[in-house]
């Protein structure tokens, strides 16, 4: 169903103030949002609206676990009817490594229907090697791979060096995409501060050394995006984004709010 969209009136008269964003199937500009717990008429009205600009949805926590086979089954087989792809959290995988069944956890995700899988330590610790398995095992059964750096407890703070070297690690092993830890608050997880926004050294050297196409930016708050779209374009690739904010964050990329909007004005108006 996705990528069927139909004339629409007011793209006849005006265009986008911010040009240049990707359609789908797209590479670049992805937009992941969280789930945590949309019953089925939610998650097909959510689909309906906003399925031409979401493409991935992370099914939070361990919330698979919670549904019923057959409602879980159903909200699989609805996302991916229009063109997105669906994976469980991180943490649910971390739960299968503690309990030595990861193997047995990536094969059942893709049994079920799933077409990603999140790999990630933000609680535990996960050896460069069980890591590595993972991305291997689910790349062999057709999943795609999206891995996170960064920790959700503040206190088990990765450095920068730290996740610079785990991010070319995971690339060059196969994962698509790198999540960069934000949790769902946006707040004092990875390189934000407390306050959600970015701590500016540790983003600077990050950038320095990997390509940023490459990192899908967990950015709930509005702020967050502005910030990033401001500084990389409408294709920036960002996640954990609340369902009823889908739209509003598309606007945000292509100009159509005055946060993204202004710099274009101030742009145009001095030249």
């Amino acid at each position: 169903m996705s990528g069927q969209v139909n004339t629409n009136i007011w793209l006849e008269m005006l265009r986008f103030p911010l040009q240049g964003r990707s359609q789908k199937p797209r590479q670049q500009g992805l937009t992941m949002v969280i789930d945590k717990g949309l019953g089925l008429g939610g998650l097909k009205d959510l689909l309906m609206t906003a399925g031409d600009y979401i493409d991935f949805i992370k099914l939070g926590f361990g919330t698979p676990a919670l549904y019923s086979g057959t409602l879980l089954e159903e909200k699989i087989s609805l996302t991916k009817s229009f063109g997105v792809d669906i994976y469980p959290g991180g943490t649910f995988l971390e739960i299968a490594v503690l309990q030595n069944k990861l193997l047995e956890y990536i094969r059942t995700a893709g049994r079920i229907g799933f077409t990603a899988i999140e790999v990630s330590d933000g609680t535990i610790e996960m050896s460069p090697e069980v890591r590595a398995s993972a991305i291997s095992e689910a790349r062999n059964l057709g999943l795609k791979v999206l891995t996170e750096v960064g920790k959700k407890i503040p206190g088990n703070k990765v450095s920068v060096a730290g996740y610079i070297e785990q991010i070319k690690q995971d690339l060059a092993q196969g994962a698509c995409q790198v999540i960069v830890e934000g949790r769902e608050s946006g707040k004092n997880a990875g390189i934000y501060d407390s306050e959600g926004k970015f701590i500016q050294n540790e983003m600077e050297e990050l950038l320095e050394a990997v390509d940023c196409s490459r990192l899908l930016w967990e950015a709930p708050l509005k702020n967050q995006q502005q910030e990033l779209i401001l500084s990389f374009g409408p294709n920036v690739n960002l996640g954990n984004i609340p369902p009823p904010e889908v739209l509003a964050l598309e606007a945000l990329r292509v100009g159509l709010r005055g946060d993204t909007l202004y710099p274009v004005y101030k742009s145009q108006s001095s030249s």
